[in-house]
C-alpha cells in the first residue's frame, strides 16, 4: 500500500504519492518564517558560539590543573586560580545558556503563531464544499499537532544545528592543538556513527509519519463522537459499548506505532552509547602509549579523551540526528505548507463592486450546479426571478435542491454555469462582505457558541444597542422567551445551544444584523411565524423560506414551476385548487425532483 502524507484518512488524497524532500526550496521557505524574527536569531547565533567557546573551558582546566599537579609550579594561589577560572567560565556558560534559551522559545513561539493565524485564515477562506468534505478533527490537528511540533523544529533542528556544527568546529581546532594524533584516531571512529544515521534516519520518518496520520484519525473520531451532536446520537442508539470498542481499536493501533517509534528511536541511541563506550576505550589505550613513550602528557590524553573526545562524539551524535530530525521535521511543514496553499475556490475577483443600494430582487439564469465528487448535478438548468418584497418557497422533498439554491445566493458554492445576481448583478461581482450584509439565514442545524444570549445576537454586528439587541428580538419572537431565562440575554446557553429548549435554538444571530435582504432557511416548524418574522425585519426584502411541502402547501397560493407542471398543493392537491388558497403576501415554489 503506498504510504500518505497526510494526518487523517480522508485527507489522503491532499498528497498522493508525493514525498516531502530536502530541498533547497523548502528550506528557503522554512527560513523565511524566521526572517521576521532576524535580530533575535543572530543573538542567538552570538550566544551559541560563545556557549561553544566556554565550553571548551572545562578541557582546558582540567589539562591544565592536572600537568601543574604532576609538576608543581606555582604553587596553590596558581592553583586556585585555575580552578576559579573553571567555575567562572561555567557560571557564564549557564547565564548564557538561559538568555539563547529565552530567544529561541520567543521565536519559536512567534513562528508558531504566525504559522496558526495564517493556517486558520487560509481555513477561513475556504468555501463550505471544502468543510463538507474535510473531518473537523483532521483540521484541528493541523493546527495543534503539526504546528505544536515547529517548537521542536525551530529549537533543535535549526538553531540545534547550528549549534552542533560551532561545538564541532571549536572541539576539533582544540583536539588538534592538543594532539592531532588523538584527534586523527578519534575521527577515524566517526563511521560508527555516521553510517547507521540515513537508515534509521528512513525508519523514523516513516514511523513518525504513521504516528501523526493516526493522531490525526484519533483526534478526528474523538470531535464526531464527544460533540454534543455526536453524543446524542450515540446516547438514542445506545452505541456506547460500540464507540468504546472503536476507541480502543484506535488507542491500540496509536500506542503500537509510539513504542515502534519509540524504540527505533532507542535503537539509534543505543548506537551512540556503544560509540561512547568503545571509542574513548580505544583511544585510552593509544593515549596510554603516547604517555608511555613521552610523546604527550597524561593531562592531555585525560583532556583529548574523556572531555573532548565525548564532545566530539556528541556534536557529531546531534549532527548524525540532524538528518533524522530535518527529514521528520519537513512532514510538519510539508503538511502545513499544503493547506497553506490551497486556492480559495469561492474567491472575490480582482474588480469586484459594491451595491450602494440593493432593492432585493435575486435572479437565477440557466444555473447548473454539481458538488464536488458528487455523481450527478444538483441544479441543472434551473431559472427563475424573486422580485423585491416577494416571498418565495422552496417546497420539494430531500435532495430537490432547496438548500442548494440558497447556498448559491450566499455565496457558499458558485454555480458550474449560468449566474445567480442580485438586483441584476451577478454576486460573483460583489464583496463577499457587502453581499453578506444583505442576507439573512436561519439554518436548519441551529448553531449557537458557548456564550451568553447576547453575544451570539451580536455576532453579526457587535456595536448594536441593547434597545436594537432587544428588537430584533422581539422581531424574531424570542424576546418574552430570553426574558424568561434565569438570567434574560447574559444567560450562558452552552455548546451549540444545547442548554435551551428547542424554542430557545431559534435565536438566531442575523436579527440583530438588521440583513437588508433576509432569507429564511430552514425553519423548524411548519409555521407563519417565521415569515411574519422576516417582515418585522425588512418588509420590502425578496425572502425565502426553504420547508417540506407539508409546512407550507395550506398557506400559500400556488406558483407554477417555469418547467411546468403544478405544485402539490395546486388543483387537484390537498390544498384544493389555487382559488381556495390564503391570501398572503407570498407564494410557494415548488422544485422537482429531478432537481
Amino acid at each position: 500500500m503506498p504510504e500518505r502524507y497526510c494526518v487523517g484518512p480522508s485527507m489522503a488524497t491532499d498528497w498522493g504519492e508525493e514525498k516531502p524532500a530536502l530541498s533547497w526550496r523548502l528550506i528557503q521557505r522554512v527560513l523565511g518564517y524566521v526572517r521576521p524574527y532576524g535580530r533575535r536569531a543572530l543573538l542567538v547565533l552570538l550566544c551559541i558560539g560563545v556557549t561553544a567557546v566556554l565550553g571548551l573551558a572545562p578541557a582546558v582546566i582540567t589539562k591544565a590543573l592536572i600537568d601543574d599537579l604532576a609538576h608543581p609550579r606555582g604553587g596553590f594561589a596558581h592553583l586556585a586560580m585555575i580552578v576559579g577560572v573553571g567555575v567562572a567560565a561555567a557560571i557564564a556558560a549557564g547565564l548564557v545558556g538561559v538568555v539563547q534559551s529565552y530567544l529561541t522559545t520567543t521565536i519559536s513561539q512567534g513562528i508558531m503563531c504566525d504559522l496558526r493565524a495564517q493556517l486558520f485564515g487560509r481555513l477561513l477562506r475556504q468555501s463550505v464544499g471544502f468543510f463538507t468534505h474535510s473531518r473537523t478533527g483532521d483540521l484541528l490537528s493541523r493546527l495543534t499537532n503539526d504546528v505544536g511540533g515547529i517548537e521542536d523544529v525551530v529549537a533543535d533542528t535549526l538553531f540545534g544545528a547550528v549549534s552542533s556544527l560551532v561545538v564541532l568546529l571549536t572541539t576539533l581546532a582544540v583536539m588538534l592543538t592538543l594532539d592531532w594524533r588523538l584527534t586523527l584516531a578519534a575521527l577515524a571512529l566517526m563511521p560508527l556513527v555516521l553510517a547507521p544515521s540515513r537508515v534509521v534516519g528512513r525508519a523514523n520518518y516513516r514511523a513518525r509519519q504513521r504516528v501523526q496520520e493516526k493522531l490525526g484519525e484519533a483526534s478526528a473520531y474523538l470531535q464526531e463522537v464527544l460533540g454534543i451532536s455526536g453524543i446524542l446520537l450515540v446516547k438514542a442508539f445506545t452505541k456506547e459499548r460500540a464507540e468504546e470498542r472503536r476507541f480502543n481499536g484506535l488507542n491500540a493501533d496509536l500506542r503500537r506505532l509510539e513504542i515502534r517509534q519509540a524504540m527505533i528511536g532507542r535503537w539509534f541511541e543505543l548506537l551512540g552509547a556503544t560509540f561512547m563506550a568503545v571509542g574513548p576505550a580505544l583511544l585510552l589505550l593509544l593515549g596510554g602509549y603516547l604517555v608511555l613513550t613521552g610523546q604527550t602528557t597524561v593531562g592531555t590524553v585525560v583532556s583529548v579523551v574523556t572531555i573532548l573526545g565525548a564532545r566530539l562524539a556528541g556534536s557529531l551524535g546531534n549532527v548524525a540526528g540532524l538528518h533524522v530530525n530535518l527529514l521528520g521535521s519537513l512532514a510538519l511543514f510539508g503538511r502545513i505548507f499544503g493547506y497553506l496553499d490551497l486556492p480559495a475556490d469561492v474567491a472575490e475577483r480582482a474588480d469586484v463592486r459594491v451595491l450602494p443600494d440593493v432593492r432585493g430582487a435575486v435572479a437565477f439564469d440557466d444555473v447548473t450546479f454539481t458538488y464536488p465528487q458528487a455523481a450527478h448535478p444538483a441544479l441543472h438548468g434551473v431559472s427563475f426571478q424573486v422580485e423585491p418584497g416577494q416571498l418565495v418557497a422552496l417546497v420539494g422533498p430531500s435532495g430537490a435542491g432547496k438548500t442548494t439554491v440558497t447556498s448559491l445566493v450566499a455565496r457558499f458554492y458558485d454555480p458550474d454555469q449560468g449566474s445567480v445576481r442580485l438586483d441584476g448583478v451577478d454576486v460573483r461581482a460583489l464583496r463577499l462582505e457587502a453581499l453578506s450584509r444583505h442576507l439573512g439565514i436561519v439554518f436548519q442545524d441551529t448553531f449557537l457558541f458557548h456564550a451568553s444570549v447576547r453575544d451570539n445576537l451580536l455576532y453579526a454586528r457587535p456595536a448594536a444597542r441593547q434597545a436594537e439587541v432587544e428588537a430584533a428580538a422581539r422581531a424574531a419572537h424570542i424576546h418574552a422567551f430570553i426574558a424568561s431565562l434565569p438570567d434574560g440575554y447574559d444567560t450562558i446557553v452552552g455548546e451549540r445551544g444545547h442548554r435551551l429548549s428547542g424554542g430557545g435554538e431559534a435565536v438566531h444571530r442575523h436579527r440583530a444584523g438588521d440583513p437588508e435582504g433576509p432569507a429564511d432557511r430552514h425553519p423548524r416548524r411548519g409555521d407563519l411565524e417565521p415569515r411574519h418574522a422576516l417582515r418585522a425585519v425588512d418588509p420590502g426584502g425578496a425572502a425565502a423560506a426553504v420547508h417540506g411541502a407539508h409546512g407550507i402547501r395550506d398557506r400559500a397560493p400556488a406558483l407554477h414551476h417555469p418547467g411546468g407542471g403544478r405544485d402539490p398543493g395546486g388543483a387537484g392537491g390537498p390544498a384544493g385548487g389555487a382559488g381556495d388558497a390564503p391570501r398572503v403576501a407570498g407564494a410557494r415554489w415548488t422544485l422537482p425532483d429531478a432537481l
